[in-house]
């Protein structure tokens, strides 16, 4: 065997930008999603600095059909003469030599976003293209690279009275798994940006979709505070700023009538969802000033229950922001500050302001400690029913809930936990599942809608009380990940509203009360069929939706179909998106009357006339050919109205713009487009033709519809949805937790307000099929 040798040829040296290329996740945390947008915001960031510096009021960003960004700024442009050091253009050098740049220069930024000065270097050498161009001193500069190494000299191209710079960048796809930037991920960033520099202008531009918005917030962090409240305010934005040892702190916070907190805190201007030292002082300076204030003021009664950080951070929105100028984070990604010396300052700052607030405010100061003290009360509530619930455990037979139907395997790892919706389908799966690894334990109806209730309340609850109990970590501040018993907690209800239901009243639960059980991967929702297909005695086949019902039947239809002229994989895909159009008919059906008259409008475009006598005429034969009888008509600048007998009896037909503008409508006409598209010139109807392919799957074949998973038997179960051979199970993830607690906030939350909006908004709303 022959020895590996390690000697110097083994030690490689990485030179320029090779090391970024080698090693990218060191630098910009990974190459997937986070790490794709990471590349704009450092770019982004350098515009920042330079209006933190006060040199730049405005920045453009855009995303381009071919795939690039640009960012655009009118700050003073990166110095462009040649570099006393490295003789080369300094344009150059910024983007190609990391650790270069003026972050490390006080006298140029006294703040930064950036630490390590590997930003826009960074950017470049993971873009297959980048193309700078500065305008600086009259003249307008620029210079081409590619995966961090110039394609074309540095030269000056034109003249120009502006300052700034522009940097377009194309992602190298062989560096990322994703190359595609996701707007709305952006647009949260962006608009965050604008909110804590109030004097700066975002405009972002998407040219794939036609999206573009501008981001502009007098109001600073106060208004950003309020526009994240979705609840009842107790107290109004409360905004204070000051500047201690070279420090900046700006703090702006409200309490609502929620029973969660939500505390962002950035450090010049980079997201900081990790915290660190500042989010720290500011916690302990509000929990030192209420304290204080309820020592002072409070009731001996009031005072019975001593209150916690976690208390008096109760319904508290709150935007913490920092500027330091040589801040020491953890990670190049800048997820969490870790400056000590920051923490006191803020701690400090903090006290002194509220105490001063509180004295001069006393209204909202008390609203303020009786919001602290309700937490209190309610904490020391969910500890003594999490105490009862322990000594009941204690003193039954066993620990764990009657209902449970537990695995034999006490390995974490390989168990997983299935919550079925009734006692029925609870049934079924305890006997159909492999006893070794999987535990079952049914849930009586709906749980209860924790986002209206506090913990004590919700410890209530006989079912919630089964889960945690069966989960065995804990809840609030008993809660210990390392405790669980099952690493997959599946959620299987049946495939209709009230399954969905139950799932989103479970989903509810664990965001809000188990959050790192869905933060660490554990929480999945199964996918039972909805149909099952039977053909004799040996082909039996599971379908999960009506989509996938209607594409088998078309694929297994057309084994006997042939049709001249046309492939047979080409006809599979042309009857698909027939299907898909015979569905939005059906729904067009039950929202408008006479729908051959609709879909004759939608297969015909250039009858529709804006001389509405014109379109009447049109329409009234069309009718009259197929032998219905008008009965009345009413015509108008603004509407059709026809009275028809048809074979259903007596309708009314109204064509209007409030049909043209359906979204149903407009997603048949869409897809008729594709159906045009293929250009087969068949001998009889499109949806007669699927009708043909479809009756011929169906024949001497027994199609059955499942109301609920109680309909299956152990086996059917077992087979569809709880192999894991063979099942189907969606891992649920939160991309954004704050967009998430607001969804959570809006369709489960008290206000019925914005919920009736939202509905009124998108209850029409229809994306585009993938046909």
């Amino acid at each position: 065997m022959q020895e590996n040798k390690y000697g110097e040829g083994n030690i490689k040296v990485l030179k320029g930008l090779e090391a970024v290329r080698k090693r990218p996740g060191m630098y910009i945390g990974d190459t997937n999603v986070a790490g794709l947008h990471h590349m704009i915001y450092e770019v982004v960031d350098n515009a920042i600095d330079e209006a933190m510096a006060g040199h730049c009021d405005k920045i453009d960003i855009e995303l381009t059909d071919e795939g690039s960004c640009i960012v655009r700024d009118n700050g003073r442009g990166i110095p462009v003469g040649i570099h006393p050091t490295e003789k080369i253009p300094t344009l150059t050098v910024v983007l190609t030599v990391l650790h270069a740049g003026g972050k490390f220069d006080s006298d140029t930024y006294k703040v930064s976003g950036g630490l390590h000065g590997v930003g826009v270097s960074v950017v470049n050498a993971l873009s297959k293209k980048l193309v700078a161009t500065v305008q600086r001193d009259g003249e307008i500069y620029r210079q081409e690279f590619s995966k961090g190494i110039p394609t074309s000299e540095f030269e000056t191209i034109g003249k120009s009275n502006q300052t700034g710079t522009t940097i377009e960048f194309f992602p190298d796809e062989s560096i990322f798994e994703v190359t595609s930037f996701d707007y709305e991920i952006l647009a949260k960033r962006f608009r965050e940006l604008a909110y804590l520099n109030p004097k700066i202008t975002i405009n972002f531009k998407d040219n794939r979709a036609g999206k573009e918005e501008s981001f502009h917030f007098d109001g600073g962090i106060s208004q950003f505070v309020s526009d994240l409240n979705k609840k009842e305010a107790l107290t109004k934005p409360i905004f204070f700023t000051t500047d201690e040892d070279n420090v900046n702190v700006e703090v702006a916070l409200l309490y609502n009538d929620s029973y969660t907190e939500n505390l962002l805190s950035f450090v010049n201007n980079i997201k900081t969802p990790d915290g660190g030292t500042h989010e720290a002082g500011f916690r302990m300076g509000l929990t030192r000033v209420i304290s204080n204030y309820i020592e002072a003021n409070a009731s001996a009664r009031e005072k019975d229950n001593k209150i916690t950080g976690d208390d008096v951070r109760e319904g508290l929105i709150a935007i913490v922001s920092v500027k330091v100028p040589e801040p020491q984070f953890e990670g190049q990604t800048k997820g969490k500050l870790g400056s000590s010396y920051v923490r006191p300052i803020v701690s400090k700052i903090t006290s002194q302001f509220l105490s001063k607030y509180f004295e001069e405010n006393p209204i909202e100061a008390r609203a303020i400690m009786n919001k602290a003290l309700m937490a209190a009360r309610g904490r020391e509530a969910a500890k003594k029913a999490r105490e009862l619930t322990r000594k009941k455990e204690g003193l039954s037979v066993g620990t764990l809930p009657g209902k449970l139907a537990d695995c034999q395997s006490k390995d974490p790892s390989e168990s997983e936990i299935y919550l079925v919706e009734g006692d029925s389908a609870g049934g079924s799966a305890k006997q159909g599942r492999e006893r070794s690894f999987q535990a079952i334990l049914p849930l009586r109806g709906k749980i209860l809608n924790v986002e209206k209730a506090r913990l004590d309340k919700i410890l209530k609850s006989e079912e919630i009380k089964n889960m945690i109990t069966a989960f065995g970590c804990g809840i609030g501040d008993d809660f210990d990940i390392n405790k669980l018993r099952y690493h997959k907690i599946i959620i299987m209800t049946d495939a209709d509203v009230d399954g969905s239901h139950i799932q989103t009243l479970l989903l509810t639960f664990f965001f809000r009360f188990m959050n790192e059980l869905v933060a660490n991967g554990h929480i999945y929702l199964a996918q039972p069929p909805l149909y099952r297909y039977k053909k004799g005695q040996k082909k039996e086949i599971y379908l999960k939706d009506e989509k996938a019902l209607n594409e088998f039947l078309i694929e297994t239809g057309i084994e006997s179909s042939s049709y001249e002229g046309v492939g047979l994989n080409d006809l599979k895909e042309f009857l698909k998106i027939v299907a898909a159009y015979k569905s939005i008919l059906k729904e067009l059906e039950k929202r408008f009357s006479v729908i051959s008259v609709i879909r004759h409008l939608i297969e015909n475009p250039d009858l529709i006339s804006t001389d509405n006598q014109k379109l009447f005429s049109t329409t009234k034969e069309f009718l009259e050919k197929q032998g219905h009888n008008i009965l009345n008509s009413y015509v108008n600048e603004k509407e059709i109205r026809i009275f028809v007998q048809t074979e259903s009896g007596l309708e009314e037909l109204i064509i209007n713009d409030e049909l043209f503008t359906n979204p149903l409508y407009e997603e048949a006409v869409y897809i008729y487009s594709k159906i045009k598209e293929r250009d087969f010139n068949f001998d009889k109807d499109i949806l007669e033709l699927l009708d043909e392919v479809e009756k011929n799957a169906k024949k001497g074949a027994y199609i059955q519809r499942y109301k609920g998973l109680g309909e299956m038997n152990p086996d059917q179960l077992w087979d569809t949805t709880m192999d894991p051979e063979n099942r189907r199970l969606l891992q649920i993830s939160v991309k954004d937790a704050a967009s998430a607690s607001d969804t959570f906030n809006l369709f489960m939350g008290d206000d019925v307000e914005p919920r009736r909006d939202y509905i009124q908004t998108h209850a029409k709303d229809v994306k585009h099929l993938d046909v």
